[in-house]
């Protein structure tokens, strides 16, 4: 045999190590237990209660959500959330025959701000805008707004002035989408819009007269002489 050096066993007390040998058994681990030094004993014990200690604080966390907990909400309509309310006139018709104011509140309950647009009195014949003159109004959520729409005549040939279903035409905006929208009002509303429309197209005729010019002139009784 030919080598550099003395040949020394496996596991040889004077080396103080341990080798393993490749392609042999692996001592069983009972045996390499009664093997391993205190302090390897030692190191192994510790590993093993904290491993076993984060498998429990693991085990009692709540499990992770496969996906978001929480989904967007999106942004409503502006139609879908904004109410208009007519609440009476707010001056007669004396001073102005041909046109009237008319008070609303609008509420808009939830989501971003909506922009309000009068376009019109929805019929042929009629206009409607805020007053006084401005071309929007804009509401934020959970608030109300109280408007006045001057509707003036300005057409009465084919007007119908009876309407039983009188609305308004709008444009609503949000941040979400711009909409022509129609509001329809009940109460008070279509009898103050016939008055507008009476008065403009329709007044009342003078009432005639039962006696003649001449008649008037006259004395109010003649006396017959014999």
């Amino acid at each position: 045999m030919t080598g550099i050096g003395p040949v020394e066993p496996v596991n040889s007390p004077d080396a103080q190590e341990t080798y393993e040998i490749i392609g042999a058994d692996t001592p069983r681990l009972a045996h390499r237990w009664k093997a391993a030094s205190p302090r390897v004993r030692r190191a192994t014990l510790c590993a093993a209660a904290l491993a076993a200690a984060t498998a429990g604080v693991i085990a009692l966390l709540p499990p992770k959500p496969s996906g978001p907990t929480s989904t967007l909400i999106p942004i409503p309509w502006p139609s879908t959330v904004t109410t208009f309310r007519y609440t009476g006139l707010a001056a007669t018709f004396d001073s102005a025959p041909a046109s009237g104011l008319f008070r609303f509140a609008v509420t808009v309950h939830s989501g971003p701000p909506v922009t309000l647009r009068v376009d019109g009195a929805a019929v042929a014949g009629l206009t409607a805008r805020i007053s006084p003159a401005q071309t929007t109004t804009t509401i934020n959520a959970g608030t109300t707004r109280r408007i006045t729409v001057q509707i003036s005549v300005i057409r009465c040939t084919g007007l119908p002035l009876d309407r039983h279903r009188p609305s308004l035409a709008v444009t609503l905006r949000n941040t979400r989408a711009i909409q022509h929208h129609r509001f329809i009002f009940g109460g008070t509303y279509p009898d103050d819009l016939a008055t507008l429309l009476h008065t403009a197209c329709d007044p009342l005729p003078p009432r005639p007269s039962t006696r003649t010019q001449a008649e008037a002139i006259e004395a109010p009784y003649s006396q017959n002489m014999d």
